[in-house]
């Protein structure tokens, strides 16, 4: 069993690289960081125009239909470049939703939006602390008009259109939730911007009061098929992760090689050796795991629910790794806020929340094998 990309996938990466060197360097991050846009505009309108927004959509809806070996491929490169656009609430959350559950009419005014970078989607799954859960979710739909709020939601101050988790029974149980798709434009919605960690990937609270919604998939699947679509998000989310890991290695192994102390490279100093080492071997792992991870997401495979999980608890676990120590590396450069150690810092942190804690995914990795093996 081969989990390498092609050399076709390979080129793609290659290609993203270029393109998001060039168009989306650390100034292009900070200028958002520091400023009042919500995204980078110009960048999105690139990357529709590459055919990175619709990589993974079928060519009947206006993409490329190339498949999410090649969507995972482009993910990696944008978590290398930290791009602050709403990439991931639009691709792995949005687009997936609308492939998961959507009927053609939904697919058919939607998917062409994203792939043309018209449209931006987003999830609303959360409605304040904790995992997702059938529990978690009190926004009420009764008779498909939603009354709630959800927040905080990934680019929902910005989103065209939101799928939404909400309540349409009270036994109790998983089949309690169905989800809805809202034209945030038709009107009923409120977004507030919160503040968060990481100001290049936004964050809102959406008030829906009295909002006409459409369903999305059939009533009281909605909490099905937001785990399968988490597990999805899960895998595309680690390469994102990965890009990010490699990327502060870099960072750091580059500093190390350059920094003169004591009349030689600090790089040569064993504390130095031995912290490089450590992000090596973390990021060379969850890389593996993602590998893993895109051969099941890309084959629909039976193991996919697990090897989501492993993705997702490596890469988060080997972003946080590197990030952090890439600060420690710089030493006291590192925590200034003219290096760019910070920002790969709040976007290690930001992507481990992004899904649901890390807990919840050890914990489902657990259950998961579990029930495996008990089958």
């Amino acid at each position: 069993m081969n989990f390498d990309f092609s050399e076709d996938q390979k080129q793609l990466r290659d290609q993203a690289r270029k393109f998001l060197s060039e168009k989306c360097p650390p100034k292009a991050v900070r200028t958002v960081l520091d400023g009042k846009a919500d995204y980078d505009r110009e960048l999105w309108k690139g990357l529709a125009e590459m055919g990175f927004l619709g990589v993974a959509i079928p060519e009947e809806y206006g993409g490329a239909g190339a498949g999410h070996l090649e969507l995972c491929v482009i993910a990696e490169e944008m978590g290398r470049a930290m791009a602050p656009v709403p990439f991931s609430s639009t691709v792995y959350l949005a687009a997936e939703a609308l492939l998961l559950a959507g009927s053609d009419a939904q697919k058919q005014r939607w998917l062409p939006k994203i792939a043309s970078g018209e449209a931006i989607g987003t999830l609303a799954l959360f409605e304040g602390k904790g995992n997702p859960s059938p529990q978690g979710i009190r926004l009420d739909a009764a008779g498909g008009v939603l009354n709630g709020v959800k927040k905080p939601v990934p680019d929902g101050a910005i989103a065209d259109f939101v799928i939404i988790a909400a309540r349409t029974g009270s036994s109790g149980r998983d089949d309690d939730i169905s989800l809805f798709l809202v034209d945030v434009k038709a009107g009923g919605v409120e977004a507030k911007v919160l503040t968060n960690l990481d100001p290049t990937r936004g964050q809102a609270e959406l008030t829906f009061g009295n909002c006409k919604a459409e369903p999305l998939g059939a009533t009281g699947e909605g909490f099905g098929m937001l785990t399968q679509l988490l597990d999805r998000a899960a895998v595309l989310v680690g390469f994102e992760q990965i890009g990010g890991a490699d990327r502060a290695l870099e960072m750091g192994r580059d500093y190390a090689l350059d920094r003169i102390a004591f009349g030689r490279p600090i790089g040569s100093f064993q504390a130095i050796k031995h912290m490089l080492a450590d992000m090596y071997v973390s990021a060379t792992l969850a890389r593996s795991n993602c590998y893993y991870g895109a051969w099941a997401l890309s084959t629909n495979a039976a193991e996919l629910p697990e090897a989501a999980a492993s993705a997702r608890i490596s890469a988060t676990q080997a972003f946080q790794h590197c990030a952090k120590n890439n600060i420690q590396v710089h030493g006291g450069m590192g925590f200034t806020w003219e290096f760019d150690c910070h920002m790969y810092y709040r976007r290690a942190n930001a992507l481990a929340l992004s899904l649901g804690s890390l807990s919840y995914w050890e914990d489902a990795l657990i259950d998961r094998l579990r029930k495996k093996n008990a089958a």
